[in-house]
């Protein structure tokens, strides 16, 4: 039996949120801009057609958002990660084998599906995320993740469609018909870096890639390439991935929503970075052994001197604890920072990770093990999702934070945030 993979993938995915809690959103020209409103990281169908590039800066279509009514919105993390979590809830009811890919979209494995047609399948799913959710998606049904991939892009691009290709009900000639049409630098694991060198040797499009040998490509390219080509050819080489698997980096940086030229005020930006990387990296129950920090001026800026630096430190013991990485981070910050300079970006990143149950603990260490610094961070990070995020914070990370991330045009956190819940008023006619 031939594989049926199929990549299911939310439309617009922030801008569908937004018009989720905001019906009058619908039709209208909408963009979800960055941090610090810099650039446009989702657009509607609208938006797309005036024109709009995915991040395209703020400032270059400011009058053309004027023109035609463009409705813009700050990023609003908080809700959109929490609408992931529904919409792959709702998912994994249809299928056993699921591989989230990304805050937006995740493979499923169909292959045992027993039903008549895996189209009208694919149409339900739809409508019962649809129904769940309020957000819209298109399918893409393949025998491998590649073709799966493509066949979303082709659903989406393609109204006739309505939603959902499937690969495998189509004939070779059918599917040749619209491989040929799309471009070589749209294709999974291809990208704009490596299209045009493909281009040169006669590959323009998908059709061609999966007509090219692929023992040649993997002596010219990589092993990548090579994997792509059997997949084009029904040939599935890249498995889903049944469990998460944990990250071998974790990083978090950010630019200012205005200048930093102190250094405590950036000292409490890489606390509150610092705070995010280890959070994160406790929830996957690792160990960090190194914290890189770097700071920057903007590189954009020609009237201001330029300065950049970062250092790497390694640390003394494996560990998961907020307070140790923001010690040793503002120590590595004071060897970095000149004063003098108008900072724009600090980051952190966290590396040599290990999983708890792997951790070889420090023959020489005058602690034994990581008791009391474990349960503080447990508390720490119950807390704060019991009772609301940063209801328990570091002092480190500064109280006023004039330096942070701007959002002037944020949307409430309607599913994450009781203060921002949906308030209902009841219409009484007799009062009209």
């Amino acid at each position: 039996m031939s594989s049926s993979i199929a990549l299911v993938d939310c439309n617009n995915f922030y801008v569908s949120c937004e018009r989720v809690f905001n019906p009058k959103l619908t039709g209208k020209p909408v963009v979800v801009l960055s941090n610090n409103d810099g650039c446009a990281v989702a657009r509607s169908d609208e938006v797309k057609a005036l024109g709009v590039k995915m991040g395209q800066p703020w400032f270059q279509f400011k009058y053309l958002a004027k023109k035609h009514g463009i409705i813009t919105y700050s990023s609003n993390y908080a809700l959109y990660a929490d609408m992931s979590n529904r919409v792959m809830s709702v998912l994994s009811e249809f299928s056993p084998n699921q591989e989230i890919y990304s805050i937006d979209e995740c493979f499923l494995d169909l292959t045992w599906f027993c039903g008549d047609n895996l189209t009208d399948h694919a149409h339900r799913i739809r409508r019962c995320v649809q129904q769940q959710t309020g957000l819209p998606v298109c399918i893409g049904i393949g025998t491998s993740k590649t073709l799966a991939k493509l066949a979303n892009h082709i659903a989406k691009e393609n109204a006739p469609f309505q939603g959902v290709c499937d690969f495998n009900a189509m004939t070779t000639q059918e599917q040749n018909r619209w491989l040929h049409k799309i471009k070589i630098g749209k294709i999974w694991g291809v990208g704009k870096q490596l299209a045009p060198k493909l281009q040169q040797i006669g590959i323009h499009n998908a059709l061609d890639l999966k007509h090219a040998n692929p023992e040649i490509l993997n002596l010219q390219f990589s092993v990548s390439l090579k994997k792509t080509v059997h997949e084009l050819n029904d040939l599935a080489c890249i498995e889903l991935k049944k469990t998460t698997t944990p990250k071998k980096q974790i990083i978090c940086s950010r630019s200012f929503s205005v200048p930093v030229t102190s250094f405590e005020n950036l000292e409490q930006s890489v606390a509150l970075y610092v705070s995010r990387t280890a959070e994160k990296l406790r929830q996957q129950d690792s160990y960090a052994g190194s914290i890189h920090v770097y700071i920057r001026t903007s590189p954009f800026n020609k009237k201001e001197s330029c300065y950049a630096n970062s250092v790497t430190i390694p640390l003394p013991e494996q560990t998961d604890d907020t307070l140790v990485f923001i010690r040793i981070a503002s120590w590595g910050l004071r060897k970095i920072y000149r004063s003098g300079y108008k900072y724009q970006k600090a980051g952190i990143m966290l590396s040599k990770l290990v999983s708890k149950k792997e951790c070889q603990p420090d023959l020489f260490s005058k602690k034994k093990g990581q008791g009391k610094s474990a349960n503080l961070m447990i508390v720490l990070d119950q807390v704060n999702t019991l009772m609301g995020k940063k209801i328990l914070a570091i002092a480190a990370e500064g109280i006023t934070q004039p330096w942070k991330m701007r959002q002037g045009n944020r949307s409430p956190r309607y599913t994450t945030s009781w203060d921002d819940l949906i308030a209902v008023h009841q219409f009484n006619a007799r009062e009209s």
